[in-house]
This record gives C-alpha cells, sequence and structure tokens, in this order.
C-alpha cells in the first residue's frame, strides 16, 4: 500500500511561482514512478509531469515543458513539482500517483493523493 499527501497549492497571480510537495510512504515506494496529473473544472486529467524515483527520468508535457520543474529528495521520501511563469490555464486541482512506470496516461497509475488546488489569477 501506497500513501501520498499533496501540499503547497495556493492563489497566485499569473506569471509568479509556486511549489507543491508529495509526501510518500508505503512499501517499496522508491521502487515506484511518481507522476504529477492535473484537472480543471469540466475537464479531463491530463499528464503534467513524471520521474522514476530509481535513476530520476524525468518527463513533462509539452504545455509545461521550460516552466515546471519534478524532483525527488531521497532522503525526505518526497516529490516536488516546482512551477515558474505561472498561466490562468494553470489553474486545476494538482494530483501526485504512483505508478510501475512513468506514463503520460491516469490509468497506469495505481495510487493518488487526493489534490491540491492551484488557482492562477490573470
Amino acid at each position: 500500500q501506497v500513501q501520498l499527501v499533496e501540499s503547497g497549492g495556493g492563489l497566485v497571480q499569473a506569471g509568479g511561482t509556486l511549489g507543491l510537495s508529495c509526501a510518500a510512504s508505503g512499501r517499496n515506494i522508491r521502487q515506484y514512478a511518481i507522476g504529477w496529473f492535473r484537472q480543471a473544472p469540466g475537464k479531463e486529467r491530463e499528464f503534467v509531469a513524471a520521474i522514476s524515483w530509481i535513476g530520476g527520468s524525468t518527463y513533462y508535457a509539452d504545455s509545461v515543458k521550460g516552466r515546471f520543474t519534478i524532483s525527488r529528495d531521497n532522503a525526505k521520501n518526497t516529490l516536488q513539482l516546482q512551477m515558474n511563469s505561472l498561466k490562468p490555464e494553470d489553474t486545476a486541482v494538482y494530483y501526485c500517483a504512483a505508478g510501475s512506470v512513468p506514463r503520460i496516461t491516469p490509468h497506469a497509475y495505481d495510487y493518488w493523493g487526493q489534490g491540491t488546488q492551484v488557482t492562477v489569477s490573470s
């Protein structure tokens, strides 16, 4: 069983920065890949970024490439998503998820956090 808890969401102006954190715990957590997804009202959940805990390979959606950075802290078993140059269209509930491999489809992930709201004002 894996537990994921997101934190760090909030309200920020366009062009601003925000950092999200995902605290991960459970059996063999470091064998999982961790992904960040987001879901805006009325839209499907979409891939944002992912990282392999072993090796640290990273993957990004085109819409956030160059603005968002995913990283991991092995000592604390946490994952971070640093978001820069935020845009109003980044507004969504952000979720972290754990799966066997880093993929862009939500169905590939077995465990999910409860999400944290990010709102970017124009």
